[in-house]
């Protein structure tokens, strides 16, 4: 016959109060991560109004293309620059090919033969995008660089309404809207464009009462002088806007500045490209992990650690979630209900990226 004793009912309602704690700390962390930091945001964006000064200045500008093997896209694209409603003796734009091995050398360079502001840079080894915006930049004449996709393609307005906010002395840096072009029906797709539009309001609210803490590498811009050559295993749409902070300017975001780009194949594509992205954001977030002193920073180093670092580590809190859960399947109805669910949420997940 079998023998209870008090030792282990103690070591498993033990066990199930370190998993509700567990369970109970994630969830709350997942909610503050989406929910209660845009929420907060707002509420700052009410109290604290610190709205930048826009003007119709036209200061001179530098667009930046890195390119590696874009001959599908890049002509487009370099004529989209052209084309945009600007003064044409104040732009200027530099094609940086990354030892690109199809089209797009011969395709860029027949275009710079035919008009001048247009110039064409080659790096003969590949040594990724930051690497090119740091050679062009050693080379750009503009009061003002852009930074360009090689598939992005701006509005008509869009370099103008992307220069108003340096009108304001204490703005450095500045971020456009992504829209994305769902061209083929997907989760995928359907997903990066509820999540744009998510990430374009909360940059919105964080520019009304300080910086925002991402930006967008297909339409951001930034004054020549703030410009520091980066590390070339430093994702450049993230350490640069974070040494712009560091040299106490604002980094903001303008809904007028409009820019499109297709959305990625398909979910494996994308998923690959968001690990790229995370782990390097992770490492600028290392060297730059002095920001995180809000004796110094202030409300920015709160800002980096919930929009940036605490979302990157959404994943680890997610599992939390769910390995908490089974742990307690046999208490309750109300916590036993947690597993199922988060288990057919994941499958719907999983099922809706093969679509």
């Amino acid at each position: 016959m079998y023998n209870f004793s008090p030792g282990l009912l103690y070591g498993v309602a033990e066990e199930m109060s370190v998993a509700k704690t567990l369970f109970i700390v994630s969830k709350a962390v997942l909610i503050y991560v989406y929910i209660g930091y845009p929420f907060l945001c707002l509420l700052l964006s009410r109290l604290k109004r610190n709205k930048y000064k826009t003007d119709d200045i036209i200061p001179s500008v530098t667009i930046i293309i890195a390119a590696y093997n874009e001959e599908n896209c890049i002509a487009e694209t370099v004529q989209n620059k052209l084309e945009l409603d600007y003064p044409s003796d104040k732009l200027e734009i530099i094609v940086v090919s990354d030892a690109s091995s199809d089209n797009t050398d011969a395709l860029v360079a027949g275009i710079a033969e035919q008009d001048s502001r247009v110039i064409f840079l080659r790096q003969q080894n590949r040594r990724g995008k930051t690497a090119a915006l740091n050679t062009a930049a050693e080379v750009a004449t503009g009061e003002i660089l852009v930074f360009s996709d090689a598939n992005s393609i701006y509005n008509q307005s869009t370099l103008l309404n992307l220069v108003k906010p340096f009108a304001d002395s204490s703005v450095g840096y500045v971020t456009g809207k992504m829209v994305y072009n769902v061209t083929k029906k997907s989760a995928s797709g359907d997903g990066c464009s509820s999540y744009m539009k998510y990430e374009n309001r909360l940059r919105e609210i964080e520019s009304n009462f300080g910086s925002v803490v991402g930006v967008d590498g297909g339409i951001d811009a930034v004054r020549k002088q703030l410009y520091t050559a980066m590390p070339e295993d430093m994702q450049p749409d993230f350490g640069l806007p974070l040494s712009v902070i560091e040299n106490g300017r604002r980094v903001v975001f303008t809904p007028f500045a409009l820019v499109s780009e297709s959305t990625l194949g398909n979910s494996s594509e994308e998923f690959s490209m968001r690990v790229r992205v995370i782990l390097r954001a992770l490492w600028a977030i290392k060297s730059f992990k002095h920001l995180l002193n809000p004796s110094k920073y202030g409300l920015f180093s709160w800002q980096l650690f919930s929009h940036k670092i605490l979302r990157y580590l959404a994943p680890l809190f997610l599992l939390g979630c769910l390995i908490s859960s089974l742990f307690m399947f046999n208490d309750g109805t109300w916590w036993a209900i947690w597993f199922p669910v988060q288990v057919a949420f994941y499958l719907l997940a999983l099922a809706g990226s093969r679509m």
